[in-house]
């Protein structure tokens, strides 16, 4: 589960799909096959979720990873790599973007 505090050297990945109501489903089932199948199994993992708006035109991922370094390796292998290939062709565009936690409430 994730563990959101800014008291923690983890690094946080938010990453955004753009997408058709068409499409959307077929993504959602592409990205919980590459979380269950590979990234979940990376050195370095910690947990995600995959969130989804009302009008399915954006999916909303959060990832917590060890290190900046092991996220950039998953990404970077030749796996993660055909896998974002498939991605690519059912959305219009994602972007993943490294974070820090710098406060939490509630």
């Amino acid at each position: 589960m994730p563990h959101i505090t800014s008291q923690t050297s983890h690094q946080t990945v938010l990453t955004t799909f753009e997408a058709t109501p068409g499409t959307c489903q077929d993504l959602l089932d592409l990205l919980e096959e590459a979380y269950r199948d590979f990234i979940s199994k990376q050195p370095g993992f910690i947990a995600a979720g995959l969130h989804v708006n009302d009008a399915q035109t954006r999916i909303a991922n959060y990832s917590q990873w060890r290190s900046r370094e092991d996220f950039q390796a998953m990404l970077r292998s030749d796996e993660m790599r055909a896998r974002n290939r498939k991605i690519n062709e059912l959305c219009k565009s994602f972007e993943p973007v490294m974070y820090d936690v710098v406060a939490t409430f509630g």
